[in-house]
C-alpha cells in the first residue's frame, strides 16, 4: 500500500522550484495560481533568497503549489492513503479531492497571512529536540512553559513558545536529548499564540466548496482517517493552534499496511522520519524532476499489487 505525503514549512530552499518549471505546462499552471492568490510563486520559488521564502505568508503557498505541481507530474496515481505535515495537510486535502487546486492555494494564502500576523504579536519561535524519551521530554517542556507543537516520532519533538522560553530550553535541555536545534521559522506555530489565525481561517473556510475525500485522508490531529470533507476542513482550521501528531499518522500508515511512502516536492523531511520509524517501508522523496522515473516505478509496483 502506497502512502502519498506532503511536507510542511521549513522544507523549502532557495531555487527549489526552478527545475520543475521546465516541465510541460508547469510554468503556465504556476502563473495561473500566482494570479489567483496575488503572489508571484515563480519568483519566490526560483529567485528569492532564504530570508524571503522564510516569510510564513510566502512559504506556505509556495510549498502547497510545489506539492501539487510535482504530484501532477507523476501521472495517474491512486495511493492507499494521503497525509501532510502541518501546512502539507492542505496539499493532501487537494490530493484527496476535498478541495480543488485553486481553492487549496487560496486557503493556504489566507492561512499564511493570518499566521504571519499572529506571529508578529509576540516574539516566538520553535526548536527541534533530537533524541530523548517523550516521558522525560514532555514534562520538561511543560516546566519551561513550552508546547510540544510537533510530535514527529522517530525521536523528534518540536517545542514552541516565546523567544525567552526557547533560549531557556537551549540552556537546559531534557535528560537524554542529544541536541536542541532552534528552527528558522517566524513564530510558535500550533500553539495558543496562533489563536487569532484560527478565527481568520474559520472565516475563509466558510467560503469553500468542499467534497468528501476520495482517498483515505489521515489527520495530524490524532492520526485517524477522516471520512467527510466538512471534518477535514474543520480540522485544518483548528490545526493551526494545535499540535501536529505525525507520530500517530505514521502509526496509522503502519496499521493500514503501508509498504511504500512517497513524499512530494520539496521532499526529504518526512521520508527521513519514515526511514527511522517505519522499517521495511520503501521511501522516496521528490526533490527534482530527476526523481520522477523512480517514483513512477514505485507507483507501478503498487498499482500492480
Amino acid at each position: 500500500m502506497l502512502v502519498l505525503v506532503a511536507p510542511g514549512q521549513g522544507a523549502q530552499t532557495p531555487g527549489f522550484l526552478t527545475p520543475w518549471l521546465d516541465l510541460p505546462g508547469a510554468a503556465d499552471r504556476i502563473a495561473a495560481w500566482s494570479d489567483a492568490i496575488e503572489l508571484d510563486l515563480a519568483h519566490y520559488g526560483t529567485k528569492a533568497d532564504a530570508d524571503a521564502i522564510r516569510d510564513t505568508a510566502v512559504a506556505q503557498p509556495l510549498l502547497v503549489a510545489a506539492g501539487l505541481l510535482s504530484a501532477s507530474a507523476l501521472g495517474d496515481v491512486t495511493p492507499g492513503a494521503v497525509a501532510g505535515h502541518s501546512v502539507g495537510e492542505i496539499t493532501a486535502a487537494a490530493f484527496a479531492g476535498v478541495l480543488d487546486d485553486t481553492a487549496a492555494l487560496k486557503l493556504v494564502r489566507r492561512r499564511g497571512l493570518a499566521m504571519a500576523e499572529a506571529a508578529a504579536v509576540t516574539k516566538t519561535g520553535m526548536a527541534a529536540l533530537l533524541g530523548g524519551d517523550p516521558e522525560s521530554v514532555l514534562p520538561h517542556l511543560e516546566k519551561l512553559g513550552l508546547t510540544a507543537a510537533n510530535v514527529n516520532g522517530a525521536g523528534q519533538i518540536v517545542a514552541a513558545g516565546t523567544a525567552e522560553q526557547i533560549e531557556a530550553l537551549v540552556a537546559d535541555k531534557p535528560e537524554g536529548t542529544r541536541r536542541v536545534v532552534p528552527l528558522q521559522v517566524a513564530g510558535a506555530f500550533h500553539t495558543h499564540h496562533m489563536a487569532p489565525a484560527v478565527a481568520e481561517l474559520g472565516k475563509a473556510a466558510q467560503e469553500l466548496t468542499v467534497s468528501d475525500p476520495k482517498l483515505s485522508y489521515v489527520s495530524n490531529k490524532d492520526g485517524q482517517a477522516v471520512a467527510t470533507g466538512a471534518e477535514v476542513i474543520s480540522r485544518l482550521v483548528g490545526q493551526v493552534a494545535n499540535p501536529v501528531r505525525w507520530d500517530l499518522c505514521m502509526e496509522t500508515f503502519q496499521k493500514l499496511g503501508a509498504t511504500a511512502l512517497l513524499e512530494v516536492c520539496p521532499g526529504g523531511t518526512l521520508t527521513g522520519l519514515a526511514k527511522r520509524a517505519l522499517p521495511g517501508v520503501k521511501t522516496l522523496a521528490l526533490k527534482t524532476p530527476d526523481d520522477l522515473d523512480a517514483a513512477r516505478e514505485l507507483i507501478a509496483e503498487h498499482a500492480a499489487a
